[in-house]
């Protein structure tokens, strides 16, 4: 096992609290080491994650904040 892949399965995850409890579509965030963020769909956690260097993280967090998804 390399080390992202086991850094990501020994992950603290996270959901956001905006999330609800019904089990639906749901992302779940991870802090990982240098300031990466792992993220995954809740449903399947045994699945494929996303991981993001900082300053892609940076700059999707400010897009959210613009607007730019909505």
């Amino acid at each position: 096992m390399d080390e992202l892949t086991q850094e990501l399965s020994t992950a603290t995850w996270h959901k956001s609290t905006q999330s609800g409890s019904d089990g639906g579509n749901c992302v779940e965030v991870a802090e990982l080491s240098g300031g990466r963020r792992g993220v995954r769909d809740s449903k399947n956690p045994a699945g494929p994650a996303l991981v993001f260097t900082p300053s892609e993280w940076n700059a999707f967090i400010g897009g959210v904040k613009a607007g730019e998804f909505d």
